[in-house]
């Protein structure tokens, strides 16, 4: 007899952070799973159910364990979802940067808020990245929201169609583009440059990026590096991301 696996209804999945909250209203971690659920599940749907919740339970454990600097990055996320001010963003900002100077979550998050698709302009981005690449050490979390900033403005070229996205892969000729692709290239696979725990992340986002500019001898030692873990964004932006990232590697003449 063959026996089918159980399965646990989506509700109840969905609602296990939450229970954990309820059932330890004290416990840091579980309030501030719960509070990243909720907001996640509402930046998939384009709207929020319960923001003040949100709020307080990342305020609470921002109580329960003030040198953590995880309440108050999803709070970054929730400020950015209600189209909050640039000043109470930036205030909610710099208490991340307060507990964590180089906090990747941060930096990306507030590179999307500045950019045009939120609350800002691409002047704002260019500021940003400017005086974060002039005081982030290279090896850094956040050393990424430069070339990140790049591939974003790469996918604007992109969606707009015709003939505009056919010739998209000029925006990799342009210095700034050019400059932070070179920079990224020149050590972010070396062995042991990275330490953090995205450092697979920010390859992949490397990987896309040389392979995007044609630079695709360059894209095989970082693709020999990422060694077959696939992260979703940016591979996803041109379909399924596991599908593009091979092309990709075989493009770049990696395993052949």
């Amino acid at each position: 007899m063959t026996s089918r696996p159980s399965a646990r209804p989506e509700a109840l999945r969905r609602a296990g952070p939450r229970a954990w909250a309820t059932r330890e209203p004290r416990n840091a971690s579980a309030l501030v799973l719960s509070a990243w659920t909720q907001l996640e599940r509402g930046r998939s749907r384009g709207r929020l159910e319960d923001a003040a919740g949100i709020a307080d339970s990342c305020l609470r454990a921002a109580e329960l364990a003030p040198e953590d600097p995880t309440p108050w990055v999803v709070l970054l996320g929730l400020s950015r979802l209600e189209r909050r001010s640039q000043p109470e963003v930036f205030g909610v900002w710099n208490e991340v940067l307060t507990r964590d100077r180089w906090n990747r979550e941060a930096y990306l998050s507030m590179l999307r808020h500045l950019g045009p698709e939120e609350m800002g302009s691409r002047i704002q981005v260019l500021d940003f990245v400017d005086a974060v690449r002039a005081r982030t050490p290279a090896d850094a979390p956040c050393a990424a929201t430069e070339l990140t900033a790049q591939v974003l403005q790469y996918h604007s070229v992109l969606a707009l169609g015709g003939v505009e996205a056919l010739m998209a892969r000029n925006h990799w000729s342009h210095a700034s583009a050019a400059q932070a692709l070179d920079r990224a290239a020149h050590s972010w696979a070396r062995p042991g440059f990275f330490h953090h725990a995205a450092a697979l992340a920010d390859l992949n986002l490397l990987a896309y990026a040389l392979v995007a500019a044609e630079r695709r001898g360059e894209a095989r030692p970082v693709f020999e590096a990422i060694n077959g873990t696939v992260t979703a964004w940016p591979w996803n932006v041109g379909g399924d991301p596991v599908s593009e990232f091979e092309k990709a590697r075989i493009r770049s003449g990696t395993g052949v």
